[in-house]
């Protein structure tokens, strides 16, 4: 082979890949959001953020307004949250989770620019004394993922995070039955 073509095939920059669609988008979008909440919730990993979001990435919340300005502020929040977690930590032992409602998921291509994802999740605070997760609450969100062609995967943008309430009474509050007289 020639030097030029081994010089030049050294060089060729690979093409950029095609946003997925269809299943392959879902898919993608739904391991994307499960490694973003891993590393926010029960994993309390910080340091996965920086290779999800884009560094303008913020989050607008109904309770707190526009609660994340950026990128840079969530991790070093997270990051503070997670020590206070540790043992001598103000937190020490805290753990919560989150779990995506099923069948909650809608994801839609916006144009080959990104998607928008739209789901519910509930939210549960574990409670040592009574060795078992407790429901606190829940919302609604949507995420806007931008496609990174020249990675091949998406990466978050912006979060709108609503509907915010606490967990319903359990077991349900009594349901007055009728007695049976006229």
């Amino acid at each position: 082979m020639p030097l030029t073509l081994l010089l030049a095939a050294a060089l060729a920059v690979p093409a950029p890949a095609p946003m997925p669609s269809g299943d392959a988008l879902t898919h993608q979008i739904a391991d994307e959001d499960a490694q973003l909440f891993w590393a926010v919730f029960e994993g309390c990993q910080p340091q996965l953020l920086g290779d999800l979001l884009l560094p303008d990435y913020r989050m607008v919340h109904d309770k707190d307004g526009l609660a994340i300005p950026d990128r840079a502020t969530f991790i070093a929040g997270l990051e503070k949250q997670c020590a206070a977690r540790q043992p001598g930590g103000a937190n020490a032992g805290y753990k919560n989770r989150r779990l995506l409602v099923p069948g909650s998921r809608t994801v839609r291509p916006m144009g080959d620019w990104g998607a928008i994802e739209e789901a519910s999740h509930i939210f549960f605070e574990w409670n040592a004394g009574a060795a078992r997760w407790d429901m606190v609450g829940g919302a609604r969100y949507m995420h806007v993922w931008q496609w990174m062609p020249a990675e091949g995967r998406f990466r978050l943008s912006e979060s709108l995070s609503y509907d915010h309430s606490a967990a319903a009474p359990y077991p349900p509050l009594a349901v007055s039955t009728p007695t049976g007289t006229d």
